[in-house]
């Protein structure tokens, strides 16, 4: 159990600096105000020791059914964090794909990955709305950075594409309300506007699942009936 305020204000602090991530420059669905990209000095701040507390990679990857050989990818990878946790359990019979809109910070994966020996990770430099991503994909991971990303049916529609048949695409981001780590209130998703956004990419929702204390989980997969036309 957390206790520790001191805690509570690194957990903010790392959230804090999630939210002003790689994905897109302004809250999706929620502002239009921009952000300046998250800048790779500060990276440190997303590699708190206390963060596998609340984000609870291990359940995530598990409701995703990312395992030893899977073939995944993460959106907006920024330092590499989740990537090396998704690394570590798909293995090296596996794939890990770290996209980023930011050179800098897949330049930066790169050299880490070399560095703490995972060459099954390549990373992508992709776009606001196209992760550019190549097809056969297991799962597709959004961590934490749902709410900045300025058109989100544009990107979860190239993702989309990349998965195979019964592949599943994972949203994760923080509970909406105020308290803990994690973006201002007015910035946090509305987990049904995120599904919403996802059905009109092409996806259905699969399963909710909340993690304590500060975040969800949403699991889409392909609908099964074709979306209207755009």
């Amino acid at each position: 159990m957390i206790e520790s305020s001191k805690c509570l204000r690194v957990f903010a602090v790392a959230a804090i600096a999630c939210a002003v991530s790689t994905i897109g420059l302004s809250a999706g669905g929620q502002s239009t105000q921009k952000r300046r990209l998250f800048q790779t000095v500060d990276l440190g701040l997303l590699e708190a020791p206390d963060r596998d507390e609340w984000q609870k990679p291990d359940q995530i990857m598990d409701t995703l059914r990312i395992a030893e050989g899977s073939v995944v990818a993460e959106i907006g990878a920024a330092g590499g964090w989740f990537t090396m946790h998704l690394a570590r359990r798909v293995g090296p019979n596996g794939a890990v794909y770290a996209e980023d809109i930011q050179r800098e910070m897949v330049e930066g994966i790169a050299r880490r990955s070399q560095r703490e020996k995972v060459p099954w990770v390549t990373p992508i430099l992709g776009t606001a709305t196209d992760p550019r991503l190549p097809g056969g994909l297991d799962a597709i991971l959004v961590a934490d950075v749902y709410h900045e990303v300025d058109d989100p049916v544009a990107l979860l529609k190239n993702a989309a594409r990349s998965l195979k048949p019964q592949g599943l695409l994972g949203v994760v981001d923080f509970l909406p309300g105020g308290g803990g780590p994690g973006p201002a209130p007015d910035e946090r998703p509305d987990p049904n506007a995120v599904t919403q956004a996802a059905e009109a990419a092409g996806l259905q929702l699969s399963k909710r699942e909340d993690i304590p204390p500060f975040v969800f989980l949403l699991v889409f997969e392909r609908a099964t009936r074709p979306t209207p036309a755009q």
